[in-house]
């Protein structure tokens, strides 16, 4: 191909092709750029002089075929149509040879889609706690619009089919199921992981999003505080139950992603011996923030403390915040805090952006077997420095193991 800068045109953006050019993508994915009436082509763009390239799968639905005359062309089987023009072409990144390297950057304004254009996620199999509402669910959908086999684990039913028909509206092809899965329940659990093996389904992604905020003290069956057995006890009990089908994952590595906040900064547990009531207080000494700011630590450190002991057997599990006062029903128990999040619901990210982090946790290329990391607006953050401690990380592990054992032989299940 020829490479000498051909004659420019005014135009009205920078990156806007002059008059008589049109952009193509190579099979290497490397974007070249072609002029019609001089019938030349060339790698770097006729009005910047940059290289670019094209990243990633091509979108759900779409194949690559090659014509008669050896052109490659695209098939867009959603839509029955055909093209010559790549569909990633709009989302080129800029090729740097210098650096070695292709960066695209994220942020808290980024949405799902943006995070997922250009991901084919057929024949991936996620599990999702809390999918029916909020994050739970734009995750859900993101996911299953790209190809993603998800499973949402809810605890009502009738709320899980609703928005299961919502995304298959959205589009037929998506496949999606709903499954029962009530985390204040340690047998529900048990139950939900032995039907979801009983189906034979593999396991690449878990993501570990239900939560609850601002309940007045209750105990679960298991005689547990409510907030941090469904926090924290059950989808640490969870992810033990599902380990064996995330090790044994064809893809290159199975996904952990653990859905915690920023609040996990404004709790202390002091010392390194962990007992059932500072976990789990009795209701004289229980203040629902405090329980859900110890529940979501709890959350940071199982998380770093999972990826320890098994990114060797191929699991790798991140962490994150998902974003500041997004309404997502999660406050709909304690008024004030309701009324709060309706005052700033304007200034605050939508949904999509809230779900953003998540679902670069679990489908971003670049994470592919990295883990022990914690994420904010789609980037890596340092969490707290207690978040940290790897001998406490060691002892609520073991704690929490100890309370589960402890409640099925007390219970005699």
């Amino acid at each position: 191909m020829a490479d000498e800068p051909g004659s420019l045109l005014d135009t009205d953006s920078e990156d806007e092709l002059p008059a008589g050019w049109e952009e193509r993508s190579a099979r290497d994915g490397r974007v070249y750029y072609a002029h019609h009436g001089d019938k030349k082509t060339q790698w770097h763009h006729p009005r910047t002089g940059k290289r670019k390239r094209i990243i990633g799968e091509l979108p759900y639905g779409w194949e690559t075929a090659i014509d008669e005359t050896g052109c490659q062309y695209f098939i867009d089987h959603l839509n029955k149509k055909t093209t010559y023009s790549d569909p990633r072409l709009a989302f080129a990144v800029e090729d740097n040879p210098e650096k070695g390297e292709i960066t695209q950057r994220f942020d808290s304004y980024s949405t799902c889609r943006s995070i997922l254009q250009g991901r084919d996620l057929s024949g991936q199999y996620v599990i999702i706690t809390g999918a029916n509402g909020g994050i739970g669910f734009e995750t859900a959908n993101a996911l299953a619009l790209h190809g993603a086999h998800v499973v949402m684990a809810c605890r009502n039913l009738k709320k899980a089919n609703a928005a299961a028909k919502k995304i298959r509206e959205a589009r037929p092809e998506a496949k999606v199921e709903t499954m029962l899965l009530d985390l204040a329940s340690l047998r529900s659990v048990r139950q939900f992981a032995e039907n979801y093996k009983l189906r034979e389904w593999p396991l690449h992604t878990l993501i570990l999003n239900a939560a609850v905020f601002g309940l007045p003290w209750s105990l679960t069956e298991d005689g547990f505080e409510t907030t941090f057995q469904v926090n924290h006890l059950s989808h640490f009990y969870l992810f033990n139950l599902l380990k064996d089908l995330l090790i044994d994952c064809d893809a290159s590595a199975a996904r952990v992603v653990v859905v915690s906040s920023e609040s996990h900064r404004f709790v202390n547990i002091i010392g390194n011996t962990f007992d059932v009531e500072t976990l789990s207080p009795p209701k004289e000494e229980y203040w629902s923030m405090l329980a859900y700011n110890r529940s979501k630590l709890c959350n940071v450190m199982f998380a770093l403390e999972l990826h320890r002991r098994f990114s060797n057997q191929g699991i790798a599990c991140n962490v994150l915040h998902p974003g500041n006062m997004i309404y997502t029903g999660l406050p709909k128990k304690w008024w004030l805090i309701w009324f709060l999040y309706m005052l700033v619901r304007p200034f605050t990210k939508s949904l999509s952006q809230g779900a953003a982090t998540t679902v670069y946790c679990a489908a971003a290329r670049e994470l592919d077997r990295v883990g022990g990391l914690y994420f904010n607006h789609c980037c890596r953050c340092v969490p707290s420095e207690e978040s940290m401690d790897e001998d406490k990380a060691k002892a609520l592990w073991e704690m929490s193991e100890r309370m589960i054992k402890e409640s099925f032989s007390k219970h005699n299940l």
